[in-house]
């Protein structure tokens, strides 16, 4: 397996557009189906926006400071999809929000995964092969540790726990 940071990012994009286009694929009525694949994804990104936020974006930031605006709108998009994660790991596959909130998750990430074509280039440029297989090393060692669902702030535990009464 390569160490090579882009590759593993690529890796784990192409991961996450599998499990959506299964989402997508599945019957609107198994609702098992879909709440594992929800879950899955949920998983996958949490894991995946963790190790780009404490491994890749601040390397890149401190290498590549013409990138400074690409990483800093990449961290408001986790930022959103750490908020659509969230909230989807507490509903129910049946709240009539689940498919909706699943769908602009869906959207959302999609928008993201462009920058493989608008920076990852630039960064592969910039730092080269030994500079991103160190850094690839080091998101392996932050991965296997990484949280695998997301944290739920108190306001989201209070409405989790309004759902559930």
């Amino acid at each position: 397996m390569s160490t090579d940071a882009i590759v593993l990012l690529k890796e784990d994009h192409k991961e996450v557009r599998r499990l959506f286009r299964e989402f997508e694929g599945a019957d609107r009525h198994a609702t098992e189906v879909r709440a594992d694949l929800v879950s899955r994804i949920v998983e996958a990104l949490t894991v995946h926006t963790y190790i780009e936020n404490e491994v890749m974006y601040p390397a890149v930031r401190e290498r590549v400071p013409a990138l400074e605006q690409d990483i800093l709108e990449s961290y408001e998009e986790h930022h959103v999809a750490d908020l659509l994660c969230a909230e989807l790991d507490v509903m129910a596959p049946d709240d009539e929000r689940f498919d909706a909130k699943t769908t602009v998750l869906i959207e959302t990430v999609g928008h993201h995964m462009e920058e493989e074509n608008d920076w990852f280039p630039k960064v592969r440029d910039a730092l080269g092969r030994k500079e991103l297989q160190e850094i690839g090393a080091h998101m392996l060692e932050v991965r296997a540790t990484a949280p695998h669902r997301p944290e739920h702030p108190s306001s989201l535990r209070k409405a989790a726990d309004a759902l559930l009464r």
